[in-house]
């Protein structure tokens, strides 16, 4: 079973085999077998080759039987649900679907062929089952204890919705089809311009052509539609929410490679209406993948949402998905990938992480380039439409193209970095050279290195990341689509207020410029106290040079002044803000970097275009933690339950005195560390215990 921390784990069906409320008199036997024989479709993949061993599909089979046989006992569409025997089971209903529209207003036709969908009614609840609700879907758990959910992850699957969306508008916008999203009644375009403080809505221009002859809404199934897979479904939550939400679809494949997963899969689809959309599979994720890679068989969206690292799907992925298709990939392994195990990451995403300020931002070109580097060996590039790094986990949208031609120019884009240990100064190195002869364009190696052996502002070492994706991580045009579409409907998402400032900062950074600086570590590399941060920005656009912020980091930097400007600033700031020179070490960096006189003069009068639209209209881009461990849950135990052991870590190196020392004289019931190393100078004053017998 693929476990991830964005969706609800299921670790035990055995409640599939427990008896339901008794259903109402009336009932024929003969309608409850029609309504079993509908269930199993619901458990057959649509796949032709076997796709279990012999004792998983056993194991699937007895899932399906219990599954199969508990349903056909349960309640007709005209039965109340049994809520008040159970309270952990809610008793407010689920809302009623899109897929379900009106009659009225329909032609004949219409209705006839409404009436012919197969709309399996929605199944009771079983004993101990509670409901859980997201966006507009309901979804099933077998038992409060065994449920699998994090609440952080709702941003995750909100923004995916919102993307593939307008990914379905404009690639079903060339064939003629209109999307129609629920609550979306014109479309507008949110400007961040600098005259105004409140949002510039203008409507778009019509151009005159015709209205296309298709359109298609959510929870319809659009035969010429894209065709979506989640490989790491679990509960299937998000495949669901793409049924629901997500207009244009053909069909959504959830896939697990557990049997209890892939059967309550089945049951979330029957509950919420949207059987005629999504198909459950068990499978592996990879191979599913691996035999879809025919040019019509693969999919359109594959999105990939493990527990830790996607690299074991990435090969695969890049090959599955269609010509221009879209990835969407989530990594929750940020301790690899922000610089804990450069080594890991290395031989998990082929490239070197750095412990630095900027160690999110660079997680994010690391696994771009990982994902170009594997889809050029299939004469393959990719195109970031987004990428963001939200709480602990990034998630990356990119769109996949063939062409022998573009692939050649895969090396250009990526870079090495090397980065100074004591300043943290960085330059980019290039992994590759192209220049453009007449209509030809040439390729040779690059030139470097770009920095000496040692850092020419403090004199320290450099260390050496990378290699790394240098272009742009985002496609600012389809960001601005995204996000005038949240703006223009603020109440299809739960978390719209953030979306909107996430996306705001993202069309406001400096798209050729990677990474970034912080400004309170070049204030602490030098020991003074931090400048405003308007004040800082105001004096780099002083002198010329350009200046974002990052939606990566909240006091993030993102200029193209070289490393030199920023330290000439530094030094004009501690000239008025004077630090005790006389305590630096001669070897310190900040001894190294004042020494030197600043070779411009900073101005630091507050410019009225250093702040940026979204810091002005006060959008929410850096939320605090509403609750305490706010972050990556524990994995689910495969017997059922889930896993205390990361709560326990979490626990384990906190509040280690309970009772926490008041009075300066009870540390001498402590031993002196440094008495017991000799090196201990203060002798009798010392604070700490220096009895022999204590400290062994």
């Amino acid at each position: 079973m693929h476990d991830h921390p964005c969706a609800c784990h299921t670790t035990n069906t055995a409640r599939f085999g427990k008896q339901c409320p008794p259903r109402a008199a009336g009932v024929t036997d003969s309608f409850m077998l029609v309504r079993t024989a509908r269930l199993f479709p619901l458990f057959i993949s649509r796949h032709r080759r076997p796709f279990c061993t012999h004792s998983v599909r056993q194991t699937f089979r007895r899932s399906l039987g219990s599954a199969v046989a508990t349903a056909s006992r349960g309640l007709t569409s005209m039965e109340p649900l049994e809520t008040a025997q159970d309270p952990e089971i809610p008793t407010n209903k689920p809302s009623p679907t899109p897929a379900e529209p009106s009659s009225e207003g329909m032609s004949p036709a219409q209705t006839d062929t409404t009436a012919d969908k197969e709309k399996t009614p929605p199944a009771g609840l079983l004993p101990g089952e509670t409901v859980f609700k997201e966006g507009k879907a309901s979804i099933l758990f077998p038992s409060a204890n065994e449920v699998f959910y994090n609440p952080v992850q709702e941003f995750n699957r909100d923004l995916t919705c919102a993307v593939i969306t307008e990914f379905a508008r404009e690639l079903l916008a060339q064939r003629g089809v209109k999307v129609v999203v629920p609550g979306e009644k014109e479309r507008v375009v949110v400007s961040l311009s600098e005259e105004t403080n409140e949002a510039d809505v203008q409507t778009e221009e019509k151009n005159g052509a015709e209205e296309p002859a298709v359109t298609v809404t959510v929870g319809e199934k659009y035969e010429h539609g894209l065709r979506v897979l989640e490989g790491l479904a679990a509960s299937g939550l998000r495949s669901v929410r793409f049924a629901l939400e997500v207009p244009g679809l053909q069909s959504v494949t959830a896939n697990d490679f557990s049997t209890k997963a892939a059967a309550l899969i089945a049951r979330n689809a029957q509950y919420n209406g949207v059987s005629h959309l999504l198909q459950a599979s068990c499978r592996d994720a990879s191979m599913l993948m691996y035999e879809m890679r025919g040019k019509k068989e693969r999919y359109d969206v594959i999105d990939l949402d493990p527990y830790g690292s996607p690299a074991s799907f990435l090969d695969a992925a890049v090959q599955a998905v269609t010509e221009g298709g879209l990835l969407c990939i989530t990594c929750t392994d940020m301790a690899v990938l922000a610089g804990n195990s450069g080594e890991t990451c290395y031989s998990k995403y082929g490239s070197v992480s750095i412990k630095a300020k900027y160690c999110h931002e660079m997680a994010l070109r690391i696994i771009l380039h990982s994902l170009d580097q594997r889809a050029a060996v299939y004469q393959r590039y990719i195109q970031p439409l987004l990428s963001v790094s939200v709480d602990f986990y990034i998630r990356v949208f990119v769109r996949v193209f063939t062409g022998q031609a573009k692939v050649k120019n895969s090396a250009s884009k990526q870079a090495l970095v090397y980065n100074c240990v004591g300043c943290g100064s960085f330059h980019l190195q290039r992994m590759g050279r192209k220049t453009s002869n007449g209509k030809h364009m040439k390729y040779s190696p690059a030139t470097g290195p770009p920095v000496g052996p040692q850092c020419e502002h403090c004199g320290q070492r450099h260390q050496l990341g990378g290699p790394m994706w240098a272009e742009p991580i985002h496609d600012l045009a389809f960001v601005q689509k995204v996000l005038s579409a949240v703006s223009g409907n603020p109440s299809r998402f739960g978390t719209s207020k953030r979306i909107e400032g996430m996306l705001s900062m993202v069309t406001e950074e400096l798209e050729d410029v990677p990474l970034y600086y912080t400004v309170d570590s070049l204030s602490s590399t030098i020991h003074c106290n931090t400048p405003p941060l308007l004040q800082f920005r105001s004096a780099l656009l002083h002198a010329g040079h350009r200046v974002s912020l990052s939606h990566a980091s909240k006091n993030a930097i993102k200029t193209d002044a070289p490393p030199s400007a920023l330290w000439d600033i530094m030094r004009c700031w501690e000239k008025a803000n004077p630090v005790k020179r006389e305590k630096l070490s001669e070897t310190s960096p900040a001894f190294k970097i004042l020494s030197t006189e600043p070779s411009l003069e900073a101005c630091f009068t507050v410019r009225e275009d250093a702040n940026p639209q979204s810091r002005k209209r006060h959008l929410t881009r850096f939320q605090e933690n509403p609750q305490a461990f706010w972050g990556p849950k524990a994995r689910a135990k495969t017997g059922g339950g889930i896993s205390t052991d990361l709560q326990e870590k979490r626990k384990k190196c906190q509040n280690k005195r309970k009772n926490q020392i008041t009075d300066s004289s009870h540390l001498k019931d402590y031993p002196c560390k440094r008495f017991k190393q000799g090196t201990c100078t203060y002798g009798d004053k010392c604070c700490f215990s220096h009895n022999l017998e204590q400290t062994e």
